[in-house]
């Protein structure tokens, strides 16, 4: 008889050639529990998903109530769900007036390929422009507007007139020009190793973006829904976007996206054509009702009050190791910089042997992600990072 794991490689597509293979029995908490019984902390959170913890029981009970009442029931924005209304009131009341109409997708991927569109819809032009070593998804129009050519190379041709620039490089703005639909940035690049656009950098790009009539569209896929120790990063950067990219922990643990602009904007989507976007899964209610419960836990139990303590004890408990080069972060999204591949490598086959999961970053594979639950207790903090320390010391 074939065991699971070759069951998984025979008929689970894969993504790469050497996957992690871990089969996990059960997940609660920062917790992640594997078939052999082992316990391992999960300083990833599925790719800053489960903000929350794993197995959280008020999302839980959310999906199960919602199941029970109704899950699909036609393609989105037809029918008057419950579940989506409340969603899109309770996120809009998160966010400024201008921020205040919200097209459910099922994915991050799919909410760039909405902002992209609604861009050249409303401005009528065709350009875009985004960042070198920017994550933004790997569908056609995603893989356009990544900064990094190696991921693209294979899919060419991609779509036409899209610039890269540099983040913080202010000089590079002067690419953006009268032809420019959309201007697309991580506050906070991801995938790139935590690197920080400035506020002031930030402050220009919106003029910029202002005076050639492009709108500007913030990719906050990993960076929202309380990451870095506010709701969304730009409220700590002192801008505000014309789009707004949400996914991963906006579900609450389940499939679901959004891109976010104003009743003017969004409205082109309506008409010149009719249906100029749509999604049959699109906000689906059972992922609605997690993300509801999940912004429930967050405000109520106070979540986001302690990220930022929580970064400072990470840092202040792993800084002073030799191996490490130093440390970016903005909340519970750091990046500890090991200086090389070989070091982050075995850091990762250690640590997963010694009771922790953590990965690299797609353009940056010198540093190793720390990226755990929010819910995360400050001796759960000390307890792995002690373990961390014992293996950075064997690397």
């Amino acid at each position: 008889m074939q065991t699971q794991r070759e069951l998984f490689l025979k008929h689970v597509a894969q993504t790469s050639e050497a996957p992690l293979k871990l089969e996990i029995d059960k997940a609660e908490g920062v917790y992640l529990f594997t078939t052999d019984g082992k316990r391992l902390f999960d300083l990833i959170s599925g790719v800053s998903v489960s903000n929350i913890g794993h197995s959280h029981p008020r999302a839980i009970d959310a999906v199960c109530k919602q199941a029970s009442q109704y899950m699909h029931l036609m393609v989105y924005g037809e029918y008057i769900q419950y579940p989506q209304v409340r969603l899109a009131q309770r996120i809009s009341e998160m966010l400024p007036k201008t921020l205040q109409s919200v097209y459910f997708v099922n994915s991050g991927s799919e909410a760039v390929e909405g902002a992209l569109k609604l861009a050249k819809r409303y401005t009528g032009k065709h350009e875009m422009v985004a960042f070198k070593n920017a994550y933004h998804g790997s569908t056609h129009g995603a893989l356009s507007v990544m900064g990094d050519e190696e991921p693209k190379r294979s899919f060419r041709p991609l779509l036409p007139a899209v610039k890269h620039i540099e983040i913080n490089k202010s000089e590079d703005l002067n690419l953006i020009t009268n032809n420019t639909a959309c201007v697309i940035i991580e506050p906070i690049q991801g995938e790139g190793g935590i690197i920080s656009a400035s506020s002031n950098y930030l402050k220009k790009l919106r003029n910029r973006c202002d005076e050639v009539g492009a709108l500007l569209i913030f990719d906050e896929i990993q960076s929202g829904m309380g990451r870095t120790g506010h709701n969304f990063a730009f409220e700590k950067l002192g801008v505000v976007p014309d789009v707004l990219l949400l996914a991963k922990a906006f579900g609450g643990g389940m499939p679901l996206g959004a891109f976010i602009s104003s009743n003017q904007i969004m409205e082109c989507l309506t008409n010149n054509p009719p249906l100029g976007h749509i999604t049959t899964f699109g906000g689906h209610p059972v992922s609605c009702a997690a993300a509801l419960a999940s912004i429930d836990v967050v405000s109520e139990e106070k979540v986001i009050d302690s990220v930022k303590k929580k970064e400072e004890l990470f840092t202040s408990l792993l800084k002073e190791h030799p191996k490490v080069k130093g440390i970016r972060s903005s909340g519970l999204f750091m990046a500890i910089e090991l200086g090389s591949f070989d070091n982050v490598q075995k850091t990762i086959k250690l640590g997963t042997e010694r009771g922790f999961v953590t990965d690299w970053f797609l353009f940056c594979n010198t540093a190793i992600r720390i990226a755990p639950p929010l819910t995360i207790t400050e001796s759960e903090i000390e307890e792995v990072c002690s373990i961390i320390l014992e293996v950075l010391d064997e690397i």
